[in-house]
């Protein structure tokens, strides 16, 4: 971004600030999509805010109850929004970087083969007593009946689902193989103390891939495929997770990993060993082991997020469910299972929690519902004039900018100062603000550009704007 900024620095200006606004028409302002003429305004937004601290209360009605900053800012600038303890609505920002979230797993995903399916949440109960995890799961599985009488829970995961689809298909060659089937959905889990907001509710979307192999060898393959993805993944929000072994829990399997995303606020506990690079959440190991059972040298503790985990579960569900397949020598087999789960919310919101400071956002990479928040100047200002330009210039980056059409805010609430407007933006952590201030009125027009992220301030001209945004990468 600095190389960026200092080529910006560089550009030439244009000569004659009439030559930017030739042919220039004003439009009226609404919120649509990005159609062209037409312009996204903060005043249409539904934005619930509640920007004052002390006015946000947590779903139990307590102020005190707001420990974690992720839950404290995301209730504060109108991200979520109470519904009952455990559950909220998604409002507009949430949702729009949750969709860029699920295209980015999208494509790692299916860059190493995955096929996106959609299982239904209600889950029969007879699959559950089968794998015995109907009794095993206890309190945390939502269970309900229909009018028939039929048992049935709301699914926290879609291991027997998944398996019981596969085995349906009983002509599978082992030329097929290996199958990698993914879905984002919603899952549910009674938990008995929901808290940290999107960071443990009962209501949550997760990714969930199962994949289907005609070896445990093919199997292991696949297993550390999709653990790269993972990491890959990560990689491109700016998250710096560990992967850890971890325990194989309800899921089963033999093999286990998580990747733990560090914070304070986490609720796992991990070491890792600064000499081999050894990792382990520390129920894997003995509560009174200090060294590294690699190497021997000292463990470093601390506390972490899980945003994802693995499995590799042989043929655990495979066995139960007759999950099969024809091998080279037409003789039916087992296929070697394993699961890999994404928590897409808990993803969001633990980026937001390591991120952000203590009184504004800031959105992992990629993920920023808007990426450009235009602000023209107030009403019946000395740079009033200016208002245009600012119209102007959102036209001129949504037609020069093609990747950003739809990306690009213009907050419309003249009847605010725009020190009052940038406080708003830098809440909501859009990661380029543009002001028309006092250098907007000279000839040629200078934007000051705000790099959220970095804190860095440029002023550039119409065509400084667009060069510079042309860089930024979005989904």
């Amino acid at each position: 971004m600095e190389g960026l900024l200092s080529r910006c620095r560089a550009l030439p200006a244009p000569t004659t600030c009439g030559r930017q606004l030739s042919g220039y028409v004003p439009h009226r302002f609404y919120h649509r999509g990005p159609e062209r003429g037409k312009r996204l305004v903060l005043s249409r937004m539904f934005q619930p805010q509640n920007l004052r601290e002390d006015q946000v209360l947590s779903p139990e009605g307590r102020s005190g109850d707001l420990s974690c900053k992720s839950q404290r800012l995301m209730l504060q600038v109108g991200l979520i929004h109470p519904a009952s303890p455990g559950c909220y609505h998604l409002l507009p920002y949430t949702v729009r970087a949750i969709e860029k979230l699920e295209r980015v797993i999208d494509q790692e995903m299916q860059a190493i083969g995955g096929q996106k399916v959609n299982m239904p949440s209600l889950s029969p109960a007879e699959l559950w007593r089968a794998t015995k995890r109907w009794d095993l799961m206890g309190k945390e599985l939502l269970r309900l009946r229909d009018r028939h009488g039929k048992e049935y829970c709301l699914g926290p995961t879609h291991e027997e689902a998944i398996t019981a689809l596969v085995a349906s298909q009983q002509t599978l060659s082992y030329k097929q193989l290996p199958f990698l089937l993914y879905q984002v959905t919603r899952k549910f889990r009674d938990e008995p103390r929901p808290r940290f907001g999107l960071l443990r509710g009962r209501e949550f979307y997760m990714k969930d891939m199962y994949t289907f192999d005609s070896s445990p060898e093919a199997a292991l393959e696949t297993y550390g495929l999709v653990c790269g993805a993972y990491s890959s993944l990560f990689h491109r929000l700016g998250l710096q997770c560990v992967r850890v072994q971890a325990d194989v829990g309800s899921i089963g399997g033999t093999t286990s990993h998580e990747f733990q995303l560090p914070a304070e606020v986490g609720e796992d506990r991990f070491a890792v060993c600064p000499g081999c690079g050894f990792s382990a959440n520390m129920e894997t190991l003995h509560s009174s082991q200090t060294s590294c059972p690699a190497c021997r040298g000292p463990l470093t503790e601390s506390r972490g997020i899980e945003v994802g985990h693995t499995f590799y579960l042989g043929t655990k569900y495979s066995s139960v469910f007759s999950a099969q397949f024809t091998n080279a020598h037409g003789k039916p087999c087992l296929a070697e299972m394993g699961c890999y789960g994404l928590g897409v919310t808990r993803i969001l919101a633990a980026g937001i929690e390591v991120l952000s400071t203590e009184d504004s956002v800031r959105w992992p990479s990629l993920l920023a519902p808007y990426h450009v928040c235009l602000i023209p100047p107030k009403k019946g200002s000395r740079e009033e004039a200016a208002t245009e330009l600012t119209g102007g210039l959102y036209d001129l980056i949504t037609e020069a900018v093609p990747q950003l059409r739809g990306e690009v805010l213009l907050d419309d609430r003249t009847h605010l100062t725009i020190g009052n407007r940038l406080k708003d933006a830098n809440k909501f952590g859009y990661p380029f603000v543009i002001i028309a201030g006092k250098r907007a009125l000279e000839d040629p027009a200078h934007f000051e550009v705000r790099c959220q992220n970095t804190g860095e301030v440029v002023f550039l001209t119409r065509e400084g704007v667009t060069e510079f945004l042309s860089q930024v990468q979005v989904v």
